[in-house]
């Protein structure tokens, strides 16, 4: 290879090299849940959940028209179990995605 066309292709490297290593590590936005209520009579509200062996560490039951939030599309769901934020006490949990419902109704 030609020195000139050594020079070419490095070039790109050494510009795009630096400023990635000065960029940092990547950080995710945080996304606001979307609010949601829950629509089943009751709801068990998990701490966590397992892939091995599903919700683990019950927090509390929620009630119908308890107010909660999940983002559809950005917060996980695993085997029906959906990431959800109960409003009332504010913390995170897992409750059954087919209890949510009422989509921005508050």
């Amino acid at each position: 290879m030609a020195p000139r066309l050594r020079l070419a292709a490095a070039l790109p490297v050494a510009v795009t090299l630096p400023a990635l290593l000065l960029a940092g590590p990547a950080h995710a936005q945080p996304v606001v849940p979307d609010h949601a209520v829950i629509v089943c009579q009751s709801a068990s509200f998990y701490d966590n959940y397992d892939s091995a062996s599903g919700p683990v560490g019950l927090k509390r039951v929620l009630g119908y028209g308890d107010k909660v939030g999940h983002t559809r599309g950005a917060h996980p769901v695993y085997n029906g179990w959906a990431a959800t934020f109960d409003f009332g006490p504010n913390d995170w949990g897992y409750v059954r995605h087919e209890c949510l419902g009422g989509w921005g109704s508050w």
